[in-house]
């Protein structure tokens, strides 16, 4: 700068050029600003803003965005309702806010999708991972799409479906794509004037960039050609100064120094600039008063339908800012030969294709299904009329080793019939022959067979843990018992109280009482608690820790595995029909897919053995063994037994729909690039006109209409279950608790046993326990006889504590909890008192020290109480004597300090 500046042009992004907006608009010198961005046109137009003195020197010589606007038109032009833009991550999305504003207005459905740079490997994995009806309707999803992506990625997208390019440097993609698209591209027209292409304004353009034949020039980005337009436009308007005597000198400019004046002849450079008017690579350039170029013209080309069928591209229209679209984006009509004639049909019955609908004697036979409507549909477009008649030999054509064919192919080749229409395919063997219209569905090949049976396992709720773990559970519970049965046992030896005392804790000392405890604990039912020693709480700790991690693993995974679990298909692919031996496969002889399994098995360059083994097997014994003669013959096969019959998709598919046992099922999504088509004869005049109909018919979505008509999604079975039983997946079966039910009732029989037999031991018990003889004791010889003993063995003892007296009828007046207290309250005493009940109320007596218990009916009275019969079982096992019950006196009793009773009285009659 310092230097001086005449004029400055620049390519860069928004960012830096409004930077420099800001120091040219200062310095007043002119800016010619070409905007350059990353690949994936159109661009942001960059927002620059405007002088504060209101004097702007940014001049735009790259035309703004309008690519928005051609997309909007040709949206408009084609009808499109739904379609989905395809950006990649180099894109500037931004450029597209004014189309979508545009289309959301008018009420249209638009989808964006970014792509990674890895085209190629994202959709070959998203479409291999689909199923073949998810795959069906993305693709007619895609069938309306635009792409603004580069050349090259592009390529992955463009197979037999409309696509609108958005991309200003495609050149070579339109002639090597292989199925119809519309692209739409910036052009420079002038370009192909040969007499002015390298003279421009007196000055010579180098022949690599003017001349249109040399490739140089087709490499170049389009922001490059501006930036020379640019160049080559200044120094028009510097010759222009030089000539009309006007020059300005440079001034030095700074624009650190205050003191620095902009350059005084910037504005008059700027205006001879602007009005000068150039033709340069990019065609006509000049300026507006605001500031920008508007000289932009884009082409639309598209597919043609001539003898080279979806190969030729040529113009469909151009657009330009000042007249907007010209020309028609409707192809040329191709004349219509077939108005008024009548043609002869040959068809074969595949259901769902060709179906008998009407077979009345003496009429001719009525046919329907989805190629019958396709043929309505041509002819009602195209008003032709047709005879239709079945091949005799019931096939589709394959040639025979004489070198003639036979089936429909062989009527055409006869001259028989003008047209083949059933689930015929477009083969390049039958293509070398006859002529096949473009293509009306796709096909594929799909493997029928019967749905495996559901095997029921009433055991299955122990399937979330292995045979081994469940051994290791079993042996874990009487382990860890024995364990604290064990330190149970050691801590009581170790504690001061006798083995026979009470104790606090309420864990029995018994193993089985143990083994208990540890099982409750297990299946999360509680237990006693467990007041012991240390190492029994570690013990009981580990185990809750052990059960608590078992039981949530167990409990996750039989959700995991009742919910998730279903039966699973084992037949997917073609490489697991030929690893499995459970069932036979075969096709149909003399067939299309017969061919195809042929030409792979045998092919020693194909590195696949799946194929070799397949064919291997279809071909045993020259075919008889396990092919069929016929479509009908294999879907009946597979039906009956364990047989795999291998048959295009299509067929096999509308066969497992409308099955009435809903007991086959599908698999298979291998896709082909071949498809379903109309045959005709070699060079017939018919194949342009119908192979366009039936494109039309797919743009209008009628072939999709058919489609959903005889393949309907909600069918009466579920190709997605693979299994005769159909589970809603939101209740669980019978089958699945059944075990659990089995187990229980074989604890309900294992307890009625033992109960059984510990009534049947018990019984026996008290049998051999029985007395033989029953001894009666006199009452009162019992009372004189131990008040004796107490006098003689006791006479001569000081007894400290104080005398207890204890009375039979005190003790029974008294309630339940009193009586317990007063046994409770003397533990030294080693005498039992035996209370005596009355006969009539119950047979045997009852010590103080007995638990909860029937009270006493004894009568109560005031001053005397009647004579009452008792009797007791003595200690020799016989009947104490019956005596009348006598007011009872009371008895004194002393405990004996520091022992036990005297042994005269320990072995003394209880009383």
């Amino acid at each position: 700068m310092t230097q001086g500046i005449l004029a400055l042009v620049t390519s860069t992004g928004c960012a830096s050029a409004s930077a420099l907006q800001s120091l040219t608009d200062a310095m007043h010198i002119p800016h010619l600003y070409i905007q350059r961005n990353a690949e994936g046109s159109p661009r942001t137009a960059c927002q620059l803003n405007p002088s504060p003195d209101g004097e702007r020197y940014t001049l735009a010589a790259r035309p703004p965005v309008r690519l928005s606007d051609v997309m909007l038109t040709l949206v408009g032009e084609l009808h499109w309702q739904k379609f989905i833009i395809f950006y990649d991550s180099d894109y500037d999305i931004r450029g597209l806010q004014v189309f979508l504003d545009q289309t959301s207005r008018q009420g249209l459905d638009v989808s964006l999708q970014r792509v990674d740079r890895n085209i190629s490997g994202v959709f070959s994995s998203l479409f291999t991972s689909m199923r073949t009806e998810e795959l069906n309707h993305y693709r007619d999803t895609l069938r309306r799409a635009i792409l603004l992506l580069s050349p090259r990625g592009a390529q992955v997208f463009i197979h037999q479906v409309c696509w609108l390019m958005g991309d200003t440097e495609i050149m070579e993609l339109a002639h090597s794509s292989l199925g119809r698209m519309t692209v739409v591209r910036q052009i420079f027209p002038l370009w192909k004037d040969s007499s002015v292409s390298c003279m421009r304004n007196n000055h010579r353009i180098s022949s690599l960039l003017c001349n249109p034949q040399e490739g140089y020039l087709h490499s170049l980005e389009v922001s490059n050609l501006y930036l020379y337009d640019s160049v080559l436009m200044l120094a028009n308007a510097f010759y222009r100064k030089l000539e009309d005597r006007k020059w300005h000198s440079m001034a030095s400019l700074n624009c650190i120094r205050k003191s620095t004046k902009p350059w005084n002849g910037g504005w008059s450079m700027l205006e001879t600039i602007q009005k000068g008017h150039i033709t340069g690579l990019t065609g006509i350039m000049d300026f507006m008063d605001n500031g920008s170029n508007s000289h932009v013209q884009f082409e639309i080309l598209g597919t043609s339908f001539s003898e080279t069928f979806g190969k030729d591209i040529k113009r469909l229209a151009t657009w330009d800012s000042v007249h907007g679209l010209n020309g028609s984006l409707k192809e040329s009509r191709i004349e219509n030969g077939m108005q008024g004639i009548t043609v002869k049909v040959v068809t074969l019955l595949e259901d769902p294709f060709v179906m008998v609908a009407e077979n009345i004697l003496g009429q001719p036979k009525r046919y329907k299904g989805f190629s019958i409507d396709v043929l309505d549909a041509l002819a009602k477009i195209l008003g032709f009329k047709y005879d239709i008649y079945q091949v005799a030999d019931s096939k589709y054509g394959s040639q025979l080793p004489n070198g003639s064919w036979n089936g429909m192919i062989g009527e055409l080749i006869n001259k028989r019939a003008d047209l083949a229409v059933s689930a015929i395919t477009i083969t390049p063997e039958r293509e070398n022959i006859v002529d096949f219209s473009k293509r009306y569905m796709d096909y594929s090949v799909g493997i029928l067979h019967r749905k495996p049976e559901e095997k029921i396992n009433i055991f299955s709720l122990f399937a979330p843990f292995d045979l081994a773990v469940w051994a290791c559970i079993a042996a874990a519970i009487p382990v860890v018992g024995v364990l604290i049965f064990l330190l149970t046992r050691m801590q009581m030896l170790r504690s001061q109280n006798p083995p026979g005392a009470h104790h606090n804790s309420s864990m029995s000392n018994s193993l089985h009482s143990a083994i208990w405890i540890v099982y409750g604990a297990f299946v999360q039912q509680g237990g006693d608690s467990v007041v012991g020693s240390v190492a029994l709480r570690i013990v009981m700790g580990s185990w809750w820790l052990f059960t608590l991690i078992v039981c949530s693993s167990y409990t996750a995974n039989l959700a995991a595995f009742l919910t998730v679990s279903r039966m699973d298909n084992t037949i997917r692919t073609f490489q697991d029909l030929a690893r499995q031996m459970d069932y036979a496969y075969g096709t149909v002889r003399d067939s299309a897919v017969y061919d195809y399994f042929r030409a792979k098995g045998t092919n020693p360059l194909e590195q696949d053995s799946t194929y070799t083994e397949l064919w291997r097997t279809i071909s045993k014994n020259n075919g008889q063994d396990y092919s069929v003669s016929s479509p009908s013959e294999g879907i009946r096969k597979a039906k009956k037994g364990p047989y795999a019959f291998l048959w295009d998709m299509a067929v096999v598919e509308y066969a497992a729909l409308t099955d009435d046992d809903c007991t086959i099922t599908v698999a298979g999504n291998s896709m082909s690039s071949k498809g379903y088509g109309i045959a005709m004869q070699h060079g017939s005049p018919y194949r342009d006109l119908i192979s366009q109909k039936i494109l039309e018919l797919q743009e209008k979505g009628d072939l999709d209409v058919l489609k959903q008509k005889w393949w309907p999604r909600t069918g009466r079975c579920d190709l997605n279950s693979h299994s005769n039983a159909q589970p809603d997946g939101r209740s669980l079966k019978l089958h699945s608790f059944a075990g659990v039910f089995c187990i229980l009732a074989a604890g309900l029989l294992l307890a009625c046993l033992v109960a059984a037999l510990e009534m049947w031991w018990n019984s026996n018990r008290c049998r051999q326990e029985q007395p033989k003889e029953d001894k009666e004791v006199n009452l009162e010889q019992v009372h004189r006889r131990l008040n004796s003993l107490m006098d003689e063995d006791m006479a001569h003892k000081q007894i400290p504590a104080p005398s207890i007296e204890i009375s039979a009828l005190d003790i029974s007046s008294m309630p339940l909890s009193q009586q317990r207290e007063a046994v409770r309250d003397y533990p030294g005493t080693g005498l039992s008192v035996s209370t005596f009940l009355p006969e009539q109320a119950h047979g045997v007596g009852r010590t103080l020290a007995q638990g909860p218990g029937s009270t006493l009916p004894l009568p109560h009275s005031s001053s005397t109480m009647p004579s009452i019969h008792c009797k007791h079982r003595a200690p020799n096992g016989g009947l104490f004597r019956q005596s009348p019950a006598k007011t009872p006196m009371p008895m004194s009793y002393q405990s004996v300090p520091g022992g036990p009773i005297p042994e005269a009285i320990e072995h003394s009659t209880s009383i």
